[in-house]
């Protein structure tokens, strides 16, 4: 294959993460937020935020990811210029709006995954994503295209990478601007995507807790898990919470700042910072806060890393080889 550029299409793992913690602060926000991105899921309806995709638009991506096959340009090399969808612009444009400074979720329905195979499904999703942002390594070592199966690995292990394994995942956010979800398989049983609202959550805290809300704007370790890369620190300050200009963006990973006492120079977490965590975690997962969506193959699933946070259930796989629950996971930023 040839590259149609030397310029990277793509971030590193170190430049998307500099660019996703680069948020704007002014203070401790000790009002309620309104708004789009304070929505409580038992309030919404699936016509909301499900998008489905036409034969015209699903075309245009396919003649797109055909003209990218016959130059034999690597996917990682692939321009926006490349591969022009002057029929999706607008589309895409609002999609962006979106996530940045809308609901920040949306899922769109409808590519033919199962027609397209595997391999053409990956393209003309990286070249969606090209069009969203800016695609962005999801660990030290490059993987720009992350693969959620199952591998077998044990779900019991406290320090498995979870989307790795069947078993549900907490509540957390990925460092990028966005996340996408595409489905090439779904699960057999569960593998519900489960998420809410940062924005929501944070308001139900401060009118229940607000002596609690400070410290979400202070430092928090976050565990790197063993996967800091060569010479990296085994954990890094975050704070949660940054507010500004009437936005309030979070960052939270519930089991990376939980299992971040293990190292020797961190210390524990007081009584109050753990009452934190519990009543943070116990809001996101009220059932009138939160929204459970299930997959099926040719979904994109979309979310802001700033104002949603996500989880998943746990899951049965179909027995077939090859029929197991498979998604394809991008990390984009958006600016």
């Amino acid at each position: 294959m040839i590259p149609s550029t030397t310029v990277p299409t793509y971030s590193t793992f170190a430049e998307q993460a500099l660019h996703y913690f680069d948020r704007p602060h002014e203070g401790v926000r000790r009002e309620p937020l309104a708004g789009p991105a304070a929505w409580r899921g038992a309030e919404l309806r699936s016509s909301d935020w499900i998008v489905p995709l036409d034969d015209t638009q699903t075309g245009e991506l396919e003649a797109a990811v055909a003209r990218v096959r016959d130059r034999g340009i690597a996917m990682a090399a692939v321009h926006r210029d490349d591969v022009p969808l002057p029929g999706l612009a607008p589309h895409l444009a609002d999609w962006r709006r979106e996530l940045d400074s809308g609901r920040g979720f949306l899922l769109l329905r409808g590519l033919p995954v199962t027609r397209w195979g595997d391999e053409l499904s990956a393209l003309a999703y990286w070249i969606l994503g090209l069009h969203l942002g800016r695609p962005g390594a999801q660990n030290p070592q490059g993987d720009l295209l992350g693969h959620v199966v199952d591998t077998g690995e044990d779900a019991a292990d406290p320090f498995v990478r979870r989307y790795r394994t069947a078993g549900d995942i907490a509540y957390h956010c990925d460092l990028a601007d966005a996340v996408g979800l595409l489905c090439l398989r779904a699960a057999r049983r569960g593998g519900a995507s489960r998420i809410v609202s940062s924005v929501s959550v944070y308001n139900e805290l401060l009118a229940r807790r607000p002596d609690l809300v400070d410290r979400l704007y202070e430092p928090v370790a976050l565990d790197a898990r063993n996967e800091q890369g060569r010479g990296g620190p085994a954990w890094v300050p975050v704070p949660p919470c940054r507010a500004a200009g009437g936005r309030l963006r979070t960052f939270y990973h519930s089991d990376y700042f939980r299992s971040a006492v293990r190292h020797p120079d961190v210390p524990p977490f007081t009584d109050d910072e753990r009452l934190l965590l519990d009543l943070y975690e116990e809001l996101a997962a009220d059932p009138a806060l939160r929204l459970d969506m299930s997959f099926e193959p040719g979904d994109v699933q979309l979310i802001s890393n700033h104002t949603v946070l996500h989880a998943r259930t746990a899951y049965e796989d179909e027995p077939a080889v090859g029929a197991q629950r498979h998604l394809l996971r991008l990390w984009l930023s958006l600016s």
